[in-house]
């Protein structure tokens, strides 16, 4: 059975970063394979992970809007869109890379939309972990692809605009009755939770879980590390291990 964990929140709060440190545990656990997620137009989730470039979601869809009628014979739309998207992904030894891409442009994109959710509603079914690192706002719920999720970890920089950011992902996807099963609250570049709690509680959450202030992690930005390489010391790391292991099914 899939596990699937989704990573939201405003921008500047240290998503990707958490994508990617939480990638890199659940292949170090052995969960493999992983299949990761960038869901942001602002494409930085493979850098971080150390892939090379790979077609996105978004080029594809022009193109298949494009050539919509030159279909090869004795292939279903779906079935199409399916190998088109699985030739796309990045492939590494113990995860794979899948980019969404920027957002669409003109004309109708409603059919290619509907099959490519179906088809990624389908997809993690062959990963034991999936993780999505979604775009900074709420227009990812309103796409519905951020949907039947085992956890959703809401970032926040360490202010109470940040707080209430994160609580309203989290309410809006109550409101729209997706499958979240957990939401947890996830603070950056912070380290006293006992001074965030009230805060936090006052937004109806009731845990505050902490992405520490990391030196290292600065190191690998400035030199251009993969966090898949990133030191096993880091107190980021450390964090998210922790946070996995509280939190995700089967860790």
């Amino acid at each position: 059975m899939t596990v699937r964990i989704a990573v939201a929140g405003k921008g500047g709060t240290g998503k990707t970063t958490f994508s990617s440190l939480m990638v890199r545990h659940l292949v170090e656990k052995g969960k493999t394979p992983v299949l990761a997620i960038d869901a942001d137009p602002n494409s930085c989730l493979g850098a971080m992970l150390g892939t090379g470039q790979c077609q996105t979601i978004g080029d594809l869809r022009e193109d298949l809007l494009k050539g919509k009628d030159d279909l090869p014979a004795g292939i279903s739309k779906p079935q199409y869109v399916e190998m088109k998207v699985r030739t796309a992904m990045a492939e590494e030894d113990d995860f794979d890379l899948l980019v969404m891409g920027r957002p669409e442009g003109t004309g109708c994109y409603c059919y290619v939309n509907s099959v490519l959710r179906t088809f990624m509603d389908n997809l993690g079914e062959g990963y034991p972990y999936v993780v999505m690192d979604n775009e900074a706002g709420l227009e990812h719920l309103s796409r519905r692809t951020t949907n039947n999720v085992d956890a959703m970890f809401l970032l926040s920089d360490p202010s109470r605009i940040g707080i209430e950011s994160a609580a309203r992902v989290r309410d809006l996807a109550i409101e729209m009755e997706l499958n979240v099963k957990h939401f947890h609250l996830v603070v950056s570049r912070a380290n006293d939770g006992d001074a965030l709690k009230p805060l936090a509680e006052e937004f109806g959450f009731d845990e505050v879980n902490l992405l520490p202030m990391d030196p290292k992690l600065q190191e690998t930005s400035l030199d251009g590390t993969p966090l898949m390489k990133i030191d096993s010391r880091s107190k980021a790391y450390r964090a998210v291990q922790d946070i996995a292991k509280r939190h995700i099914p089967g860790m």
